[in-house]
């Protein structure tokens, strides 16, 4: 895969096993620092979006106005550290099937599932720490 070229849709397909996404105010800072201090790749940098790459480990960059529409950045908070920012995505997990459980158990869910534009269906699960897991399926 052209990491360079290839579509929203094509790459949130591609995508399995653990994905990790932090949110940012400064995107280009962090993509520079994850290139210049630890030697990651960076592809399809932009103000709002880059992929890291490091092996054959996808980590994914979002500016904080790309997920305006999600409730995670409610959670962020106005001073550091960030860790409110951080979505863990589980891929291959039905978000559906991760909701049921959830709620059997008492936990909260934050986003329902739903079937997003980059080609996955998903759901945010708070554990009961607040870190944001995100199970996510392909689209058909």
């Amino acid at each position: 895969m052209d990491l360079e070229t290839v579509t929203a849709d094509a790459f949130g397909r591609s995508l399995t096993g653990i994905g990790l996404n932090l949110l940012t105010r400064d995107l280009r800072g962090l993509a520079g620092f994850l290139s210049d201090v630890f030697g990651l790749s960076v592809h399809r940098l932009s103000d709002d979006f880059a992929i890291v790459r490091h092996g054959q480990m996808m980590l994914q960059l979002h500016s904080d106005g790309t997920f305006a529409r999600h409730p995670l950045p409610a959670l962020i908070p106005e001073n550091p550290p960030r860790g409110g920012g951080v979505q863990l995505y589980l891929f291959g997990i039905d978000p559906d099937a991760a909701i049921a459980r959830a709620e059997a158990a008492g936990h909260t869910v934050l986003e329902p599932a739903a079937d997003k534009p980059h080609g996955l269906r998903e759901a945010t699960i708070l554990s009961p720490e607040g870190y944001a897991f995100s199970p996510a399926v392909p689209l058909p």
